[in-house]
């Protein structure tokens, strides 16, 4: 169903609907301990906003809670690379294949030339190193204020320091990558970069923001101003329904159908192209590090709403 034919009513008493059942299956789940500070997340928080691109806002739930966005944010630096290195020069560093692996695995990288695709953390901090002689963390914070249509997007210092002092794997990934000659951008400086970024503070309200600008090709839809270019939209989201929900990818696209990022802390970003954005928050996962609440909820919505991309 196009959703210029769903009326508000319709579209808050489904995005109400998918919030309850996304509340009833938190407990399904568990908040990540990883990184030390995530696991003081609330479980049970469940927090959904649909943006359509005639300005309007639906929400349920804990939809104005901050929270970091962990790998949601590699959509931010494969955009901002894309945007500034290009198609050719990103896609010579990194893959767009589904790895089949988890999303901080360090075993195939050994045994291949480059990262699977930029959404997992190897292909992240290999897309990272692109950036780091053009952009610095406030040139991405301020992108991030700037795709998420929210100027109170922030640091979340202490969500930094705990993953900063914990992120061994991924300093092996990184010294990895350049020992292949991947990246050529010092080790520290790539992963304090990665680390920032993961750490930016964002609201589901703040991601569907994000997800409509996607959805409109790249285009605020709410002035007319071009934030992205039509190419690095479409390739985002085509890697998004690809590569987007890590191991659980292939089945999220078959059965909810909608291109759509996750991140550990408890973030999605989904795209209904040419319609709206969608942000959930939910930071009970399943076991591929993805909102147990928040898949439960989009499948709702994608049967409810007729918003699988096939349907």
């Amino acid at each position: 169903m196009n959703s210029d034919q769903l009326s508000d009513q319709r579209l808050q008493e489904a995005l109400k609907t998918a919030y309850l059942r996304g509340k009833e299956v938190t407990g399904k789940g568990a908040v990540a301990t990883y990184i030390p500070e995530l696991g003081k997340a609330r479980p049970e928080a469940v927090g959904l906003c649909i943006t359509t691109k005639d300005g309007k806002v639906y929400k349920a739930g804990d939809s104005n809670i901050r929270f970091t966005m962990q790998s949601v944010s590699k959509l931010l630096s494969l955009a901002m690379a894309l945007e500034i290195r290009g198609y050719d020069t990103v896609f010579e560093h990194v893959g767009m294949e589904p790895s089949g692996v988890a999303f901080n695995s360090i075993v195939e990288l050994d045994t291949r030339t480059k990262p699977h695709n930029p959404l997992i953390n190897a292909g992240a901090i290999a897309v990272e190193s692109l950036l780091i002689e053009y952009k610095q963390f406030e040139d991405m914070l301020n992108f991030a204020r700037t795709v998420c249509l929210d100027p109170e997007i922030t640091l979340n210092r202490q969500v930094y320091n705990s993953e900063m002092a914990t992120c061994d794997r991924n300093r092996a990934i990184a010294y990895l990558l350049k020992s292949k000659n991947v990246i050529h951008t010092n080790v520290d400086t790539s992963i304090e970069l990665y680390t920032k970024i993961c750490s930016i503070n964002v609201s589901a309200e703040s991601l569907a923001n994000f997800a409509m600008v996607l959805a409109n090709g790249g285009v605020n839809p709410l002035n007319g101003e071009r934030l992205l270019k039509e190419s690095t939209a479409q390739t985002v989201k085509a890697i998004m329904f690809t590569c987007g929900m890590y191991d659980g990818s292939g089945t999220f696209a078959v059965e909810v159908g909608i291109p759509t990022k996750s991140g550990v802390g408890g973030g999605l970003l989904s795209v209904v192209d040419g319609k709206m954005g969608i942000g959930v928050y939910g930071p009970s996962l399943d076991e591929n590090g993805n909102s147990i609440a928040g898949i439960t909820a989009l499948k709702y919505l994608s049967k409810e709403l007729g918003l699988h991309m096939f349907a």
